[in-house]
């Protein structure tokens, strides 16, 4: 069984559809953005932690889990910001302004945005292309920004940063710190496979959205942060997801005699309140919308 995380190179995206249909996830290279720009954005969310709670606070959710969130007892070692759609200016905008930015941040964040952007539509698109829908737009679909930040201690070695899950959209894409590792995916064959930190790459994976929207072939994938060694861990993950309001079933492109609908239509945001009322969230949620078998 291959247990090395797949590599795609976006400019040769031949494989797409295959590693996304087996893994669900895949190492990003010659993906366009600028490397200088990555690091400075690293640099940028680091200054964002160490703002004053009071302040970190102004980081309001648009929906759940868009805003600040705080080390809790669940999740003890882990702290993060939201962006509801960094596609969008006012949203980046009240961002900035609510967490007191330089201009200088701002700049960095802004092009970032429009860098991380680009990039989500692309690859959605060149999935979208590689399954036979070569007009499919995701255009217009929001953006969900998450400054990620881990504190991993002596004492807290072998203990989990974040617990088993999947994302909730369509796909993720990852910047990873690139030194301190942790996170792992749920390989094929069911084990937990670690994602060794490679600097200037992404890594990408689908969620719980491509699953309905692919009448099944695509895999939302598992997957979680543990604590490896002692440090500070820093990533910023971008989530491609439609509209709350958006309807989510089948493209009839995947709907076969011998292959029918396997899920009933649905919202996106009745989804979500599926995951948050009954805590499904690791992929179960796709359950209650699925039809009987």
């Amino acid at each position: 069984m291959e247990t090395q995380i797949p590599v795609i190179d976006l400019q040769e995206p031949q494989k797409l559809r295959q590693v996304c249909s087996k893994w669900g996830c895949f190492r990003l290279i010659n993906h366009g953005v600028d490397t200088k720009l990555m690091a400075e954005m690293k640099s940028a969310i680091k200054e964002l932690f160490d703002r004053p709670i009071e302040i970190k606070q102004r980081n309001k959710e648009v929906v759940a889990g868009s805003g600040y969130m705080a080390p809790s007892e669940k999740n003890p070692l882990y702290e993060a910001f939201g962006l509801f759609d960094v596609s969008s200016s006012l949203s980046l905008s009240s961002f900035c302004s609510h967490l007191q930015v330089s201009p200088h941040t701002r700049e960095i964040i802004e092009r970032y945005g429009q860098a991380i952007s680009k990039l989500a539509t692309e690859i959605a698109s060149k999935l979208a292309a590689s399954m036979g829908l070569t007009d499919y737009s995701f255009e217009g679909w929001p953006l969900q920004f998450r400054i990620n930040k881990y504190t991993f201690t002596r004492e807290t070695l072998g203990t989990s940063g974040v617990q088993i899950h999947t994302d909730s959209g369509f796909l993720t894409i990852l910047q990873d710190d690139e030194n301190l590792g942790g996170l792992e995916v749920m390989d094929p064959s069911g084990i937990f496979t670690a994602v060794d930190p490679l600097p200037d790459t992404f890594l990408v994976n689908l969620g719980d959205i491509a699953v309905p929207w692919s009448n099944g072939e695509l895999r939302n994938v598992q997957h979680r942060v543990q604590c490896k060694d002692i440090g500070m861990r820093l990533s910023i993950a971008t989530f491609l997801s439609p509209s709350l309001e958006q309807t989510i079933e089948a493209h009839p492109s995947f709907i076969e005699p011998g292959h029918p609908p396997m899920y009933v239509p649905f919202t996106y945001e009745q989804l979500r309140g599926i995951r948050a009322a009954e805590k499904l969230h690791a992929g179960e949620a796709l359950e209650r919308v699925r039809f009987s078998k």
